[in-house]
């Protein structure tokens, strides 16, 4: 089994890029006769009223093997597009997991197709329907969040991070930053990275 990648560890445990996994999850999963989660959810109720040693991380990971049980329940139902509707249909998640992986790369639509094996119309379509978002909205999504996570960490320059999530200059990433965020970079590592961060503004 391959390992996994940095970008989806980082996914799972850092709190910048839960919102917009989680925003690209289904609010309702309805699911009926599955007896493996009925189980883990029995499982779930009997350790949440336990007092047990080690109960929070024994329910940590029930939860956690919960919530991927429920979300191969949703393949083939009728659920919200979203992240789950996107990561079960295998041709959008080759294109998923080609931006989680390489953020910095300068994707189009075109790329990005190829990487599902679809014609580019096709791609986008399929793409927009299933997770909710045309393919672009997506990518700038993925990297802001990613920026984000890499401006509270200290020390850090615009310069690095704008390398890092695939912008050539730092005042593009700004300007870009400024209004998907709504504050700018240096700013948002000011207030969300401490008294330690340490950011150099574009030029300087």
């Amino acid at each position: 089994m391959p390992s996994e990648h940095p970008q989806e560890q980082n996914a799972r445990s850092d709190p910048e890029l839960r919102p917009l996994l989680v925003s690209l999850l289904p609010r309702f999963i309805h699911i009926r006769g599955e007896y493996r989660l009925g189980m883990l959810v029995k499982l779930v109720g009997d350790e949440s009223r336990a007092q047990r040693p080690a109960r929070e991380e024994v329910l940590s990971r029930l939860l956690e093997v919960l919530l991927i049980e429920a979300l191969r329940c949703t393949t083939g139902t009728s659920a919200s597009p979203g992240l789950v509707l996107g990561l079960a249909d295998i041709r959008i998640a080759n294109a998923i997991r080609a931006i989680h992986e390489r953020p910095a790369h300068a994707w189009t639509v075109a790329e990005l197709s190829q990487e599902a094996a679809l014609s580019r119309s096709a791609f986008f379509e399929r793409f927009n329907r299933t997770v909710g978002l045309p393919p672009m909205a997506y990518l700038l999504a993925w990297r802001m969040a990613l920026a984000k996570q890499l401006l509270k960490q200290s020390p850090v320059r615009i310069a690095d991070v704008a390398e890092h999530v695939g912008y050539n200059s730092a005042s593009t990433f700004s300007v870009a930053f400024s209004r998907h965020v709504g504050t700018p970079p240096s700013e948002y590592a000011s207030t969300q990275g401490g008294k330690h961060a340490a950011v150099t503004e574009p030029g300087g």
